[in-house]
């Protein structure tokens, strides 16, 4: 009996029947931390100490229950085992009376397991579940809102175009547009959040977004910041929403572990990363960006897992955070690690691949003289009030406009225009379309009637894969909703230096 009890799994104790340990097994002595030879004749509510894991109270010893009842006791859901040197663990299991040959109860033998890991299990898949459909919600949020923004931001940046710079008018719809493009911010956080992630690369001012990251989070905190950013700063490949949400969520921790303010320094400099993964990038380029608090810090114990998904150490921490910024981080080939010291603060070191002997395209003057263009666009988009804004802008160009709301009649309209010899010179296709055929399916059905045709995709959902490797799924260049005047100008001008666009058009 003894081999047997001490090859199981389960913890095992016996009892007398006045409640007094006759036999633990192994699995018990390393679950309580009390041996055979020091439980034996001891009092079972002295060996084996259960509560309950929400009330924190004592729970009923199951033996003395079975004694009195002669059934099977099961012990209660949320039952915690207290061992002797405090380490708490969930159990489940039961205590059964051991009777004689004559049906007499003669004591209890308790049978348990540890169910910590189970149910640890058991919650992380019930956070990933919830955090799928979170994740689609929010998603459908964004994409719904995106639409929206896309009339409001259309149209207040086309309003400028028509007005003086120096009108008060002017002046009101630029703050608004400033406004509207902090909203494009917060559907771009909630698109990262949900499925998906995939960064669309732009070439972009690390530098700038760190700046507007700090301002933005720290106005009207208690803590100050210190920005020490190299004036010849590298330019990077990167994904500015998914960026901005990356510094956004660094700076508010930092802030957030300074309760009685403080200040972060935040420095960006030119570095060279050897085993950067990105291998479009030779040289080994890198930006080297580190933001440091003076906050609390964080224990040894806990630095190893800041970055696992669901893991915090603040009560209302969904432990998300810094799990997207290290994913965000890695989809750019970059890296992160932090160091922390309790109570002397905690610095978070950043390397992202760089782009070198790169400039950015100068900033548009508002008096500089509209894009002008000539030939003939369709747009496919499902929502009436994108179209409009889209067909104003394109007309104000100098394009001949055509819209509908679906793959099908996109499909037709483009047959009809080049079997009379005037196809259209681009396409404008969103790539969701309820209830229809959207761009992702849509292209092939135009690429049947013409190999060459120019489509362009866009889409609220900035992180969907389309939207990544566009030209894969044979479109030539995205648009991310909600656009502006300016970055559609900036797509048409790109597509119209193609030589078969050129020639269509007679550009």
């Amino acid at each position: 009996l003894a081999v047997i009890l001490r090859s199981i799994g389960d913890g095992v104790i016996t009892t007398d029947t006045e409640g007094r340990v006759v036999l633990i097994n192994q699995v018990d002595e390393e679950l309580t931390g009390w041996s055979q030879e020091e439980a034996g004749g001891a009092k079972l509510e002295d060996v084996f100490r259960i509560i309950d894991e929400t009330s924190r109270k004592e729970l009923t010893n199951p033996v003395m229950e079975s004694l009195h009842t002669g059934r099977v006791v099961e012990l209660s859901n949320h039952t915690v085992l207290i061992s002797r040197d405090g380490t708490e663990r969930a159990i489940a299991d039961s205590a059964a009376p051991i009777l004689n040959e004559a049906n007499k109860i003669i004591g209890v033998v308790l049978v348990f397991r540890d169910v910590s890991e189970k149910k640890h299990i058991e919650e992380e898949l019930f956070k990933a579940r919830k955090l799928e459909s979170i994740g689609v919600l929010a998603g459908g949020i964004a994409h719904d809102f995106n639409n929206f923004l896309t009339a409001i931001l259309g149209n207040i940046s086309l309003a400028r175009r028509l007005t003086m710079p120096d009108d008060r008018v002017y002046e009101i719809l630029e703050n608004a547009e400033t406004a509207s493009n902090r909203a494009k911010g917060l559907t771009q956080q909630l698109l990262t959040f949900s499925k998906g992630g995939t960064p669309i690369r732009k070439l972009a001012s690390i530098g700038k977004i760190i700046a507007e990251s700090a301002s933005f989070v720290l106005r009207g905190s208690n803590v100050s910041y210190q920005l020490d950013i190299d004036p010849n700063l590298y330019l990077a490949e990167v994904d500015a929403g998914q960026m901005t949400q990356v510094f956004n969520n660094l700076i508010i921790n930092a802030d957030q572990s300074m309760p009685n303010g403080g200040q972060i320094k935040i420095s960006a400099a030119n570095a060279i990363n050897p085993s950067s993964g990105d291998h479009s990038n030779p040289d080994k380029a890198a930006i080297k960006i580190s933001i440091s608090d003076q906050g609390h810090g964080i224990s040894t114990e806990h630095l190893d897992r800041i970055f696992d998904p669901y893991f915090t150490t603040k009560k209302q921490g969904s432990g998300l955070g810094l799990a997207t910024v290290y994913s965000i981080i890695h989809n750019h080939f970059g890296e992160i690690t932090a160091t922390s010291k309790e109570g002397a603060g905690t610095t978070f070191n950043i390397l992202l691949p760089a782009r070198t002997n790169c400039e950015l395209d100068t900033v548009r003057s508002e008096t500089e003289d509209s894009h002008q263009g000539n030939g003939s666009i369709l747009i496919m988009d499902d929502e009436k009030i994108v179209c409009e804004v889209l067909t104003n802008i394109l007309e104000h160009f100098g394009y001949e406009v055509e819209s509908c709301s679906e793959g099908n009649e996109a499909s037709q309209l483009y047959e009809k225009s080049f079997k009379n010899n005037r196809p259209y010179d681009v396409v404008i296709m969103d790539i969701t379309i309820p209830g229809g055929i959207g761009g992702k399916e849509a292209i092939t059905l135009l690429q049947k009637i013409d190999p060459n045709v120019c489509a362009i995709v866009s889409s609220g959902y900035a992180n969907d894969p389309i939207m990544a490797h566009c030209n894969d799924y044979g479109f030539a260049a995205t648009l991310s909703k909600p656009y502006n005047i300016a970055e559609i100008e900036d797509v048409l001008k790109t597509v119209f230096r193609s030589p078969s666009v050129g020639s269509k058009s007679g550009s």
